[in-house]
């Protein structure tokens, strides 16, 4: 109505929308884009649901701008937004800039000149060239100037002398291209008795008004297959379907089995999409035209409307967290997003994690699954194919050759593999060629001077590099500290000096590697992949990026290089996160009618991880990890929160966390521990101090730092960053 306050929330770091005056017209709905000014800008937001915090009389307003032709933002998503803020405590307006990623999308499809017949009536005496071109205009039809030219059998130049000659009419033709769709009709591969039932189930809870499902299987097993039925059960119904994967790379064969069930490919959403795919697929997505979208933890927050289903394939994996600016979960607030929608979502994974795999009911000793969410099983393989045996390679007695870092077990069993004419796999989670270079004649390493992180040295480009915040150097020629000439050497092993002493051991090998230094977008990866299909690749080495998702039925040996990696650094996950990794990069093995084998090298044979993985007993891992996180009451019987304070003066980092400790109100079942320096205590040139918060089940975390923290003004050279349910504790 005129003259009245309509509140818009602009994609801006700040909480709560402001209120803008409305002079003339209808009132717009909530989700309408707008044009408002804001400080000395313009920019888009959206109108709201809930007014502003602070009104204003009417006359003290700005005024609001124009209405944007596009359609508006679902309220569904403008719950998750709200959702994301509350949970992470985010400014609702930065949470908001997530959802609107692509500004120029918001703009009208752009039109074209196309031509008509001016009049039904062929004027007498036409060439035959123009008589064609008004030929195949009959019937009303309406064609750009290179089409009509091509089906006329005429050049361009006969089209715009028509034109300047009133013959043609011109007619602005909206460029909007369109996106095939899917075919649920479509037979897919024959399903396994077992496979069939678990489809059954995830079919009916399609429409049935939401849940959440663990579809819990053994590498190979098929889950990929399984909720494509799903996904057809949501397409048959008119809904629409968002699938997560955690990693790029794992889009290439998947967007493959999903072109051989459903005869087209999704469209896909990652951050490798050059401006214009992404303008194109987010605008189509919003318009409706688009029924399922593949995509990483961004794609969760798209305008899908009619959402039927959501996948999050590898639930488990860490990089579902975003690190920076809003720190969400998207796997946790994917739920959020299904439970807002009214649809079930599907959390695959062969390693679940503890807190999914509690929820769901399914660790012995656990408790019963939660309200609304449901476990099905996947045991066995596909096709007959066992799970490959598994070898503890204890290197305490089978030590590598000097200056080498395969065992002599593996080294053989590498030799035997390619004499038979099946594919390896080397397993390093160590990018580069050595995570450190130190000097043999003063000792001095080489260090990152932004981080606390040694500088890896990455040998194919001659250069240092530092993994946590991009600084590079050449290689230098002499120490920097002694000034020695030659003495300079690497320490330890990265894939590439893997790759190295692999070809000493298999000259005759063909070897790639596959990690994030050589795949940079979805080409890349489908390079390796199509190369290893083909059996062009004789051993594959890389790191996680190779552990998970990938199938390829020559694969018959798998070796771990260093699987005591990641247990260090007192990590609450670290088990975890070491035993996912591992039991998934010996799934690659032995997934066709060939028996697999994974040696494992470890110094640690006897940890319960490796003593789990030895014998491929993944409920009895769960079981163990979920007494200790009970007695010591961590997540998932209680929950985290991670404050880290940044800034480039040490003591004023360290004065404003103690003060800020100083404030924290008691309260029972919280505690807070610090602060202390930071694992990373420096990071891209500034010094960080944490504060751990813990809290008991039942408490509202999120709230209550909220209550902490609100009356808290840091000065603007300390930065605090709040992460409620923290991944990674560096």
């Amino acid at each position: 109505m005129p003259g009245s306050a309509v509140p818009v929330m602009v994609p801006v770091p700040l909480d709560g929308p402001f209120d803008y005056r409305l002079d003339e017209g209808p009132e717009p709905a909530p989700g309408t884009f707008v044009e408002v000014p804001f400080g000395g800008r313009r920019l888009i937001g959206v109108v709201w649901d809930e007014p502003s915090a602070k009104a204003l009389p009417l006359h003290r307003l700005k005024p609001l701008g124009a209405t944007l032709d596009a359609p508006p933002m679902p309220q569904p998503l403008r719950a998750l937004v709200r959702h994301v803020a509350s949970e992470t405590l985010a400014p609702m307006g930065a949470v908001l800039r997530l959802a609107m990623s692509v500004p120029a999308a918001l703009e009208p499809w752009p039109t074209k000149l196309a031509y008509r017949r001016a009049s039904d009536a062929a004027p007498a005496g036409l060439s035959r060239q123009r008589a064609a071109v008004l030929a195949t205009l009959a019937d009303g039809a309406v064609l750009l100037p290179a089409a009509l030219a091509k089906a006329a059998g005429v050049g361009t130049g006969v089209v715009q002398a028509m034109a300047r000659d009133g013959l043609l009419a011109p007619v602005p033709l909206i460029e909007r291209p369109t996106w095939p769709r899917p075919d649920p009709a479509r037979v897919g591969v024959e399903l396994t008795g077992a496979q069939r039932a678990a489809a059954d189930r995830l079919c009916r809870l399609v429409g049935a008004g939401g849940g959440v499902v663990l579809l819990d299987g053994v590498p190979g097993a098929g889950k990929t297959e399984v909720y494509f039925e799903a996904v057809a059960a949501a397409l048959r119904r008119q809904q629409r379907v968002l699938v997560l994967l955690p990693e790029i790379a794992l889009s290439a064969q998947w967007l493959s089995r999903f072109e051989r069930r459903f005869g087209t490919q999704p469209a896909v959403w990652h951050s490798a999409l050059t401006p214009a795919q992404r303008r194109r697929t987010w605008r189509l997505i919003a318009e409706g035209a688009i029924d399922v979208v593949v995509g990483a933890r961004s794609a969760l927050f798209l305008p899908l409307q009619g959402l039927g289903l959501i996948v999050v394939d590898e639930e488990h994996d860490g990089s579902f967290k975003q690190e920076d600016m809003v720190l969400y979960h998207a796997r946790d607030m994917a739920i959020a997003r299904a439970r807002l929608e009214g649809c079930p979502i599907v959390l695959a994974s062969a390693t679940p994690s503890v807190e999914t795999a509690m929820a769901a009911g399914c660790i012995a000793g656990g408790p019963p699954a939660a309200p609304g969410w449901h476990h099905v099983a996947l045991p066995a393989r596909h096709g007959g194919a066992t799970m490959p045996a598994v070898q503890l390679v204890d290197l305490r007695r089978e030590r590598p050759p000097r200056g080498g870092f395969l065992s002599p077990p593996l080294r053989a069993a590498l030799v035997e593999n390619l004499a038979a004419g099946a594919q390896s796999l080397l397993f390093l989670n160590r990018r580069g060629y050595a995570p450190l270079t130190l000097c043999r004649a003063c000792g001095h390493r080489l260090a990152c001077p932004n981080c606390s992180a040694w500088l890896v040295a990455h040998r194919l480009r001659g250069r240092l590099q530092c993994h946590h915040c991009g600084y590079g150097m050449p290689a230098p020629e002499h120490c920097p500290s002694c000034g020695a000439v030659g003495m300079l050497a690497a320490s330890g092993p990265g894939v590439e000096r893997l790759a190295e002493e692999l070809e000493e051991l298999l000259p005759t090998a063909r070897v790639a590697l596959m990690t994030s230094d050589t795949i940079a977008d979805t080409k890349a990866a489908a390079a390796i992949v199509q190369a290893m299909e083909a059996r062009r690749v004789d051993v594959l080495i890389g790191t996680q990026i190779i552990a998970k998702g990938h199938h390829f039925p020559a694969l018959t040996l798998v070796g771990v290089v260093d699987a005591d990696l990641g247990l260090g650094g007192g990590d609450l996950r670290a088990a975890e996160r070491t035993f996912q990794l591992l039991y998934q990069v010996s799934g690659r093995a032995g997934r066709e009618e060939r028996p697999g084998r994974v040696l494992i090298q470890t110094h640690l044979p006897e940890h319960p991880v490796m003593q789990a993985l030895a014998v491929g007993d993944k409920d009895r891992f769960l079981a163990v990890e979920l007494e200790e996180r009970r007695t010591g009451e961590m997540p998932p019987f209680g929950r985290l929160a991670a404050l880290i304070f940044a800034g480039s003066d040490a003591e004023r980092v360290k004065a404003e966390a103690r003060a800020v400790a100083r404030a924290a109100p008691e309260t029972e079942g919280i505690v807070v521990l610090g602060p202390a320096p930071a694992p990373l205590a420096l990071l891209r040139g500034r010094y960080r101090e944490r504060l751990l918060v813990k809290a008991t089940a039942g408490i509202d975390l999120p709230g209550w730092l909220r209550a902490w923290l609100a009356p808290i003004k840091l000065p603007a050279a300390v930065h605090l960053q709040v992460d409620v349910d923290p991944v990674s504790f560096l």
